[in-house]
């Protein structure tokens, strides 16, 4: 995962690509299917990561 930090806490701002992009072909999947549905699955991980991080630190 991608992070940033600061005086008034962390956020997730994305995954690794290059890991997640090594962890597809590791399990044989196509680079093609790989960026067509990382995106999507990256935004919905960030979205409700940080939702989590807020609702423990509210």
């Amino acid at each position: 995962m991608r992070v940033v930090g600061g005086m008034s806490g962390g956020a997730v701002i994305g995954w690794d690509m290059s890991a997640a992009l090594q962890l597809g072909a590791a399990v044989g999947l196509s680079p093609l299917i790989i960026a067509e549905l990382l995106p999507p699955i990256e935004a919905v991980m960030v979205r409700k990561t940080n939702e989590e991080i807020e609702h423990h630190h509210g």
